[in-house]
């Protein structure tokens, strides 16, 4: 079992919604059992996630009782769900109640607060490695059926790795601005109920009113964001915020650019914060590596060290370690949160690790004297979108569902499609939208002549300028 099962902590508060309702330790692991004793055996469920209270229970409840939830977006197209659910069979299906017409021939099976149960089949259809404890999308919403494999080791490890380096104790509040279905979001989850803080549980944005209002209502000690969050901090006038009762920012979900890092780095060693800027892959179960605050302008755009029991090191082109500092090169990471792999297909949750704690990130790196690390490039063809990571290979195969030849590049918050139709603009704009919830702001789409291809009809992505 995981050490942060909720009874531990007794009568201590666990979690406090955005509408003011108190949830202790002892209760949520009450809620968390009347979930699992309808469900009563190991199986798949998928979990579509909010941060609200029915979606953390029923998450907690499937942790704790060994049942394993894939987490999505509860918003996630209804065509992509119904294809997931057709490659992994789930048993359950844990969801807003919004959802329901979805399934409507289906039978509800359990309730609590805005959240139901259905039933989807009467036994698993495929067989579920014992080690096995959650599964995690690993592109975005582009809607891949390519599936992270976490162990309940990998959860454990690197929610105490968090929470030693961040100093978390009883006392913290930390304020959800993150879904829980992406990596980052649910470790600030898992890290701090394993020691017993209370959760600041709410689904509004930075951009709402009663965000605010709930936050310094409930004396919010720490809040967490990926660059885009921090961008919209600056243009709200956060420098300009009394909230002493906030003590410290995380950041992570790529690269803050380093005017802006700057900034949050002196406003916090000004006001007495702490800023840690931090590293990390979902195939690693949240993260890697952070920047102790105390080197937050000296190290500057540096993503810092390894986290408590991990390590890193790089290899060159022919798979040899790089020595010395400040020489380029693939970066690689080792640690009990390295995930067990991935899964494509039903039959995939039943392997073994095949990772044995070794990650190759696909990102470059260099170390300096010091061995401090800095990513200078990536390996892969992904970026982040909001700190929600775009595979750009399968945004191009989800494009060409509608289009015969696109091409996809970008850098972290700006994606460009490229397509060979100048009439299909609009219609390529709104598929991507609809399908992805990539907020449009965040790509463009741009009409050329011809896709360039190398003579294998492979195409060159260097001749795309973005």
């Amino acid at each position: 079992m995981l050490p942060f099962k909720t009874h531990r902590f007794g009568n201590k508060t666990s979690v406090i919604t955005d509408g003011g309702k108190e949830f202790s330790y002892k209760e949520i692991d009450n809620l968390s059992n009347s979930i699992f004793n309808t469900i009563q055996n190991r199986c798949l469920v998928f979990c579509l996630c909010e941060n609200t209270i029915g979606s953390l229970c029923g998450y907690l409840s499937f942790i704790a009782n060994k049942v394993v939830p894939l987490m999505l977006d509860a918003t996630i197209n209804r065509e992509m769900l119904m294809e997931l659910i057709e490659t992994y069979k789930p048993q359950y299906l844990w969801m807003p109640q919004y959802r329901l017409e979805d399934f409507n021939q289906k039978q509800i099976i359990h309730s609590f607060s805005n959240y139901s149960l259905l039933k989807l089949s009467e036994e698993n259809d495929f067989s579920l490695h014992p080690d096995l404890g959650l599964l995690l999308t690993t592109s975005g919403s582009t809607g891949s059926p390519k599936l992270v494999r976490l162990s309940y080791l990998n959860i454990e490890a690197n929610a105490t790795s968090i929470a030693e380096y961040l100093s978390i104790n009883e006392n913290e509040r930390p304020i959800t601005t993150l879904p829980m279905n992406y990596s980052f979001g649910l470790s600030i989850i898992n890290s701090h109920l394993l020691k017993g803080a209370t959760i600041l549980l709410t689904s509004k944005t930075l951009m709402e009113k009663d965000f605010w209002l709930f936050l310094k209502e409930q004396k919010a000690t720490t809040m967490s964001g990926v660059p885009y969050t921090f961008e919209i901090l600056k243009k709200l006038r956060f420098f300009n915020m009394d909230l002493p009762c906030l003590k410290t920012l995380t950041q992570a979900g790529g690269k803050l650019n380093n005017e802006l890092n700057k900034e949050f780095s002196e406003f916090c060693i000004r006001t007495n914060k702490r800023f840690f800027v931090m590293y990390g892959q979902t195939e690693a179960t949240a993260r890697m590596s952070y920047l102790p605050p105390q080197y937050s302008l000296s190290k500057l755009g540096s993503m810092g060290i390894a986290i408590p029991g991990g390590e890193f090191f790089l290899i060159d082109e022919k798979n040899q370690p790089v020595e010395g500092s400040e020489i380029a090169g693939e970066l690689v990471y080792k640690g009990k949160n390295v995930s067990m792999g991935y899964a494509e297909c039903g039959d995939d949750l039943k392997k073994q690790d095949e990772n044995n704690g070794i990650l190759y990130t696909g990102d470059i790196a260099k170390r300096d004297q010091d061995n401090f690390y800095y990513i200078v490039g990536r390996k892969k063809r992904f970026i982040k979108i909001y700190g929600n990571r775009v595979n750009l290979d399968e945004t191009e195969r989800l494009l060409k569902n509608i289009i015969s030849d696109c091409a996809c590049v970008g850098q972290d918050d700006h994606m460009v499609i490229f397509i060979t139709d100048k009439n299909r603009t609009e219609e390529v704009q709104n598929f991507i939208t609809s399908k992805t919830g990539i907020n449009h702001v965040a790509f463009v789409v741009k009409h050329i002549n011809a896709i360039p291809k190398n003579s294998s009809g492979k195409t060159i992505y260097s001749k795309l300028s973005f």
